[in-house]
């Protein structure tokens, strides 16, 4: 790392390379059946892996989970956030609804208890801002499939990718469809999609009315002590893009993401202090809006693999403010006005090559240009700008030893040059993967991976008001243990994992809860944990899926008694129902997480009550044309929090949404 030689990986017998899936493309391996493009994607059981062919699920060496079209509309989902949230090992953190965020406080989802662990991919292509990303802008009505592998992918796709990697892979062929929509809480849903098999583009606007009650905070200032809530209201979010297939090896593709949320918060009761402040009285009112442009450019063939990708986002947060949180005073004309850019733009180069009838070996090179700006407004001079260079280059190489025995061994050497301040970092990582056949429905495997995360500029010298600098911060580094079993018999698709994560310098933010700021900062991780799944496919059009995690995730901060601590919850519970039949679609699905706690900066965690996400979508088609389709969120109206650090943003109250769609 900075101004170290990197890190190998003892050892080399085993090893997860867990690096999911670009686009599909031959990698020629023994045992497939030849090469594949994009729009070869077979749906089942068989998906493109971390060896980047197609594979037979019970021939993957890793924790893979697939996520198809047709699930995701029979869920209900508006997004691919929607999508995700109750996945088997999949903890889910909201600050309001209809994916409503505060700036940089974006939703997220959390897989083995590593904050901010997962790396997003859309097509191959990472789609991340400053480490973070925005889920909700993608409608689900463009998404092809999602393709998740749990563990380390960082030799094959690099920074970020430490608990897991999600490729959402969007569709290349658009339906001809209109929809509208409208539910309770002033929910406003409307979209627009047109194309053939080579150019599509779409339009979807979504809003949430109002949601009082959102979240309650302390205060506890030298000159007032009390309590105030937060509401939140017009809710907006605009999804636009359009693709081009030029051939069956070349497409192209642009999608737009422009969303808004009102932020008013009020007293609510008064403690002690010298300024008389009311229950009543407003305390603060924020805006926050964000625009997220995103640009790619792919190629593929049977030995080549190629991308140029560009993303850019925006994010402003302004209001009133009525009492300082710095200096615990009125201030009857203070206003508060942040504004930031993130950008990101590179390519992906990639040659496929089968060696021999046993061997398959794969080479390539990537790099990747950040700029982070901390932008000037109306009531702040900030006008810093930072950018580095980050290049990668990687190795893999998949041996079949004999019909029942293949290992995959990979190298990558990552390092940034340009960077401000010559905070320039470097490492080389090392995986493989050891799968072996039991028969041709089963197997079982083992893999070890490291893994490691570049610090971002906007987490070392972003400033938005709340957020103080960490110049100061590290790269993280990790290793990743697996042992895993999986088998496909009689309609039901097993599986099973062990793992172990240790996470050295894990980067995460801290809130100073009694000045409301926050700093990122480095402390160690470590989880150890079992995954179980089951998805049957039953008969009369009843289909089935359940999943048990248990994971005991743990920190070691700085900044409490008493060492390692614990962080999110120990056991989850997930699983759905759905029912197929004529002209009928029904499903129901849950996720439970339970054993909790809640994580406080500079103080140890405290238990806090399981949640239980809830969701029930069902949709009438009366003829071929036309579908009406009602979900239902929160079906059980519970007072939840998804939140795992000291806050708490409730969930909204059972909430539905009536639409109806049109295909001409």
């Amino acid at each position: 790392m900075r101004n170290q030689k990197g890190k190998f990986l003892a050892p080399l017998l085993c090893g997860a390379l867990l690096a999911p899936f670009h686009h599909v493309y031959a990698a020629g391996a023994a045992g497939n059946t030849g090469a594949q493009g994009l729009d070869t994607y077979t749906m089942g059981e068989v998906f493109v892996t971390a060896t980047r062919s197609e594979k037979r699920d019970v021939d993957v060496p890793a924790a893979t989970t697939v996520v198809t079209a047709e699930e995701i509309k029979a869920s209900g989902a508006a997004h691919a956030s929607d999508a995700l949230a109750q996945v088997n090992g999949f903890a889910y953190k909201s600050f309001g609804p209809n994916g409503a965020s505060m700036g940089t406080m974006t939703n997220e989802l959390n897989v083995r208890g590593a904050k901010g662990g997962m790396l997003v991919l859309m097509n191959g292509n990472p789609i991340s801002w400053r480490g973070k990303y925005n889920l909700d802008a993608i409608p689900a009505s463009s998404i092809e499939r999602i393709e998740i592998v749990k563990g380390s992918g960082s030799v094959l796709y690099g920074s970020e990718a430490v608990s897991g990697v999600i490729n959402i892979i969007t569709k290349k062929q658009a339906s001809n469809e209109v929809h509208a929509g409208f539910g309770n809480y002033g929910q406003r849903s409307a979209g627009v999609s047109v194309g053939d098999d080579r150019f599509g583009a779409y339009y979807n606007y979504d809003k949430w009315g109002r949601q009082n009650g959102l979240t309650y905070t302390d205060v506890n200032q030298t000159r007032f002590k009390g309590e105030t809530r937060t509401d939140i209201r017009d809710v907006e979010k605009k999804n636009f893009g359009f693709s081009y297939r030029v051939n069956p090896r070349l497409d192209v593709l642009f999608s737009a993401y422009e969303s808004s949320a009102r932020y008013q918060r009020y007293v609510t009761a008064r403690h002690a202090g010298s300024i008389p402040l009311t229950v009543g009285e407003p305390y603060n009112n924020r805006k926050y809006e964000s625009k997220q442009y995103i640009t790619q450019i792919n190629y593929h063939d049977a030995d080549w693999k190629g991308s140029l990708y560009f993303n850019t986002s925006t994010m402003e947060f302004a209001g009133p403010t009525y009492f300082s949180t710095r200096t615990g005073a009125r201030t009857p004309n203070g206003f508060y006005d942040s504004r930031e850019k993130n950008m990101t733009y590179g390519l992906d180069l990639q040659r496929t090559r089968q060696v021999n009838a046993k061997a398959t070996a794969i080479l390539g090179i990537d790099f990747e240009h950040e700029y982070y700006a901390a932008l000037p407004t109306a009531a702040s001079t900030e006008n810093d700008r930072y950018s580095r260079n980050n290049w990668g280059l990687f190795g893999q190489w998949e041996q079949r030893f004999d019909a029942r025995n293949t290992g995959i061994f990979g190298l990558r050497e990552t390092w940034t040059t340009g960077a401000a301040k010559r905070q320039n970092f470097h490492n080389l990582s090392a995986s493989g993967q050891w799968l072996h056949k039991l028969n041709e429905e089963s197997s079982i495997y083992l893999n070890v991976s490291q893994s490691f995360v570049m610090p971002t500029f906007a987490q070392m010298y972003g400033s938005n008001g709340r957020q103080l600098p960490a110049s100061d911060l590290r790269p993280q580094t990790g290793v990743n243990y697996e042992i895993g079993w999986k088998k496909n018999h009689g309609g039901h698709a097993w599986k099973a994992a062990l793992f172990h994560m240790n996470v050295k310098d894990n980067i995460t933010a801290k809130v100073n809860s009694g000045r409301t700021e926050y700093q990122y900062t480095n402390e160690d991780f470590r989880n150890t944990g079992m995954e179980l799944s089951c998805d049957i496919t039953g008969t009369r059009g009843f289909s089935y899926n359940w999943g048990l995690t248990w994971q005991n995730p743990e920190t070691n901060s700085t900044d409490v008694a008493g060492g390692w601590d614990r962080t999110f919850g120990k056991i989850q519970l997930t699983g759905g129902i759905t029912y197929r039949k004529g002209k009928w679609n029904s499903s129901l699905t849950a996720s439970y997480l339970g054993s909790r706690v809640q994580s406080p900066s500079k103080k140890r965690s405290y238990p806090t009550k399981p949640y239980l996400l809830t969701s029930w979508n069902t949709s009438y088609a009366p003829d071929e044309h036309s579908e009406i389709s009602l979900r239902i969120d929160n079906v059980l109206n519970r007072e939840d929090t998804t939140m795992h650090s000291g806050t708490v943003y409730y969930v909204a109250p059972v909430n539905y949404l009536l639409s109806y769609s049109y295909r001409f």
